[in-house]
């Protein structure tokens, strides 16, 4: 009997990629792609690792590839920015073992800091794109994008967005298939992207994508399902879906490869449906090319090129009903905030408090721009919040940064600050780097980086130690703090901002969520001493509320005895005890 299970789309993928019989596996973490990978991990035959960046994975994938195995690296849209330089260039070069790269992206910001469309990247690339639209399909297009890869010499992304890796469908499973390993033979033609050898490559690649082009009309993946021929729907990936829900009876082409779209199929689709509508989140990727083709099609003229689609939002526009009840009832909003206990709320505290304001980066201290802190001024990308800082620096000189540090976590640090750093040292900048060393990639879901000392496959390894990699720069000034030490840490955020040099914060305390940590005390208010100044209310704990009197009470559920409240409170009206 066949076995079904009910699968995370990532949990599908990961799935997919063993049936596939993959061998090597690298990853960075970002939402939504993250759990790929700590699934992929469960499967012995893959070897599984979480690489410093996207662009490292992408390379150790590739290294995989060329030596005739199959592989695969997986990313967030942003991700793939990071990975794009070797992916332009491994499209060229072409495969040995078939090279796949899944890549998330984030249709109404979720978790993003943009909403790119990763399409768009391929069609530059000349890399073909499936986007499957359910879970079962994300398993079996996982297999399907492996022999695309190494029949038509080319490496492949598998396109997902949030909705699909975080939602469940069922997934029938197979036994895994394992191809014997390709023979590895030395040929620089091929593997050496040198100008001469490139040009011919170039030609290679236009060739390939006709010949995808021309085939896909066969592909399973591309399919046309005719029901009433007065209204058909050219889409893909889970507006599919909505599409299906919102308009059961229309007829729809649903294409599992959008790129390259397969002309011939459209062509015949178009002839046989009266009204013809586009329906594809972010970019007008498909409408363009079929507009071009000369057929008449309705897109994002009726449908917005920002955020994620729903069925609701489609019946709205075709005027095929009400919305559903539940999207009318209002949520009330839930802002994001730093957890009870973080390192990151005590860090701010202290910059807060001497007015500094701080280049940001990527991670769970971006919300230390939001108030009550209102710390953070700019967040760009993985690793901005150095370079961004030295360029303050070099445009204005070094009195404008003396009220300004650059704060970045440890994760992001190893993935893209180092060479920031390394950057600011080399071309005699100055200005004080904070690195919030909270021993995880907290805002992913605690996954270990090269600072931890742990593997993704739970191996214990020598961890870069990043004070002595700070020194090993030949910066001077490399210190190390409590996080929760609030004297010591202002004391030192004053030294160092105040030097003309380079110099660098850690501060230390492990993320309050990481598993095994234990916190023994709890505080506890002492109404009888409060003055009501609201000292301790600043930092913003979700844990501290003001009652009706004016004192303050603490949920002791929420509370994880960090201190930072009663280190603020001047009159002893707060005690941290053990708990009972």
């Amino acid at each position: 009997m066949t076995e079904k299970k009910i699968m995370l789309g990532n949990e599908a993928i990961a799935r997919g990629a063993y049936e596939a019989g993959v061998k090597v596996s690298a990853a960075y973490p970002g939402t939504p792609s993250t759990e790929i990978s700590e699934n992929i991990v469960k499967y012995p035959e893959i070897y599984a690792e979480w690489s410093p960046n996207e662009k490292v994975a992408m390379e150790v994938a590739i290294g995989a590839s060329i030596s005739g195995v199959r592989a695969m690296a997986s990313m967030k849209h942003v991700g793939v920015n990071v990975a794009s330089d070797p992916l332009y260039t491994i499209s060229y070069a072409g495969v040995g073992g078939g090279l796949v790269l899944v890549a998330a992206d984030d249709p109404g910001l979720y978790s993003s800091q943009n909403e790119q469309d990763t399409r768009c990247v391929a069609r530059a690339a000349g890399v073909p794109v499936l986007e499957p639209s359910d879970s079962a399909e994300a398993k079996e297009f996982m297999k399907f994008a492996f022999d695309v890869s190494e029949k038509y010499d080319t490496p492949v992304i598998v396109r997902t967005t949030t909705r699909l890796s975080h939602s469940q469908g069922t997934v029938e499973l197979s036994d895994r298939v394992e191809p014997e390993d390709k023979t590895y033979e030395r040929n620089p033609a091929k593997y050496v992207m040198m100008p001469a050898n490139a040009k011919g490559r170039h030609v290679y690649v236009e060739q390939r994508m006709k010949k995808l082009c021309e085939d896909g009309a066969d592909f399973f993946v591309n399919r046309a399902e005719y029901r009433d021929t007065a209204v058909g729907f050219i889409t893909s990936g889970i507006p599919y879906q909505y599409v299906r829900e919102a308009c059961p009876d229309a007829s729809v082409l649903k294409l599992g490869m959008v790129h390259p779209i397969p002309k011939k199929l459209i062509r015949d689709f178009a002839a046989k449906v009266g009204k013809l509508y586009i329906f594809e989140e972010l970019e007008p990727v498909i409408e363009e090319q079929v507009r071009a083709m000369g057929v008449e099609v309705y897109g994002k003229e009726l449908f917005t090129i920002q955020g994620e689609y729903s069925a609701n939002m489609l019946r709205r526009v075709m005027g095929g009903g009400q919305p559903d009840e539940t999207e009318a009832a209002k949520v009330p909003a839930r802002p994001p905030i730093l957890c009870p206990g973080c390192p990151h709320r005590s860090v701010f505290s202290v910059l807060n408090k001497l007015k500094i304001h701080a280049a940001g980066d990527i991670g769970c201290y971006t919300l230390g721009a939001v108030a009550p802190l209102n710390v953070i001024d700019t967040t760009v990308c993985m690793g901005a919040s150095i370079s961004t800082l030295h360029g303050m620096e070099k445009a204005k000189g070094k009195d404008y940064i003396k009220n300004w540090v650059a704060v970045i976590g440890d994760s992001t640090f190893m993935h893209t600050g180092v060479n920031s750093l390394m950057n600011m040292v080399y071309n005699q900048g100055t200005g004080t780097v904070m690195i919030l060393d909270n021993s995880t990639t907290g805002m992913t879901g605690h996954q270990d980086h090269a600072a931890t000392g742990k593997t993704l496959m739970g191996e214990t390894v020598p961890a870069i130690n990043i004070y002595h990699l700070c020194k090993a720069m030949g910066i001077e000034h490399v210190v190390e703090v409590d996080a929760f030490d609030l004297k010591e840490l202002e004391r030192i955020v004053k030294e160092e901002t105040a030097r003309d040099a380079v110099s660098v914060i850690i501060t230390k305390a492990p993320c309050v969520l990481l598993k095994g940590n234990v916190y023994p005390n709890v505080c506890r208010p002492v109404p009888e001493k409060c003055k009501k100044c609201g000292a301790c209310l600043r930092p913003g704990c979700p844990a501290l509320t003001k009652k009706e009197d004016g004192t303050i009470a603490i949920d002791e559920t929420m509370c994880n005895g960090c201190g930072l409240c009663e280190k603020l409170c001047m009159f002893d009206a707060i005690e941290n005890r053990r708990k009972a």
